[in-house]
Parts: C-alpha cells; sequence; structure tokens
C-alpha cells in the first residue's frame, strides 16, 4: 500500500506534457493471440509553442504482453514537427526541456521528446530518443521548424 501511495504522489509531481493523438497504425507482425505488432503515427502539439504539432512514428509490440502492457518496446522512434500556425510562445523556453514522454515499457523505458530553440538560426528543434533506468539508447531522431511569418487568410 505504501508503494503504491509512493507510486501515485510521483505520477502526480510529473509537470504537465503534451498528450499523443492517435493518428493510424500498420500491423507489421501477426500475432496468433493479443493484438498484432505495430508501427503507430502519434500526433502532439507542443504544450509551450502555439502552432507546432508532431507527429511520432514507433514501434508497439502485440502479443499477450503487448495486450497487457507488460512488452518492451523497442527504442526506435521517428519525429517530424510542422508549423501548423502562427508560432506563439507560452512562457519561457528552456534548451532540453520536455515537451512528451511516454512509457515504453511497464517500469524502466521511456521514449521523449525534448526541445530546443537555435536563436542563431531563429529555428526550434525537437529531438525524439528513448531511455532507460539502467542503460539509455543512442538511437534518436531530429525534427527542425524555422520559425516563419504566418499568411494572414480571410
Amino acid at each position: 500500500m505504501r508503494l503504491i501511495k509512493g507510486v501515485a504522489a510521483a505520477l502526480l509531481a510529473i509537470p504537465l506534457l503534451a498528450g499523443a493523438e492517435e493518428i493510424g497504425s500498420v500491423s507489421t507482425v501477426f500475432k496468433w493471440v493479443g493484438p498484432n505488432d505495430k508501427i503507430m503515427v502519434e500526433a502532439f502539439d507542443d504544450p509551450k509553442v502555439e502552432g507546432v504539432t508532431c507527429y511520432l512514428s514507433r514501434a508497439k509490440t502485440g502479443g499477450v504482453k503487448g495486450g497487457l502492457g507488460l512488452a518492451e518496446d523497442r527504442a526506435e522512434a521517428s519525429i517530424a514537427c510542422r508549423q501548423v500556425g502562427p508560432i506563439r510562445f507560452n512562457g519561457e523556453l528552456k534548451d532540453g526541456e520536455e515537451v512528451f514522454k511516454e512509457r515504453t515499457s511497464l517500469v524502466f523505458k521511456t521514449m521523449q521528446v525534448v526541445r530546443f530553440f537555435d536563436r542563431k538560426r531563429n529555428t526550434l528543434v525537437y529531438l525524439v530518443y528513448s531511455d532507460r533506468v539502467i542503460e539509455g539508447s543512442p538511437q534518436n531522431a531530429v525534427t527542425a521548424i524555422p520559425i516563419l511569418p504566418w499568411p494572414n487568410r480571410p
């Protein structure tokens, strides 16, 4: 009981991050029992930067373990962020600030997206990577958005 209360308190302390919306998926491996392995495409809006949407593609492990949320997903992910409207900052941007996080195993592994602001080039840079409590992964992907004026449309 004490462990459950500690975990609940830790989860409440996590800052609000962007939530992902599933755009679609494709099956990659057929499983006789449980869901198939698949590649998911998800979208999320940067919570501190209006006018930016990021798209992630990542592997999702199926089968019995995957269906129960016990499987460990692969570390590979791809990201593409785009300007979808006028860009406005909601608060101060911090380099390396986490904008998205999702667990990819029961306890020890997460996929994260962090943001950097390249002031010299007036560009937002987003990095997706996977980490583990014990051992991280060097697999990552990056995307960049130059901040451009957004045309006024009637």
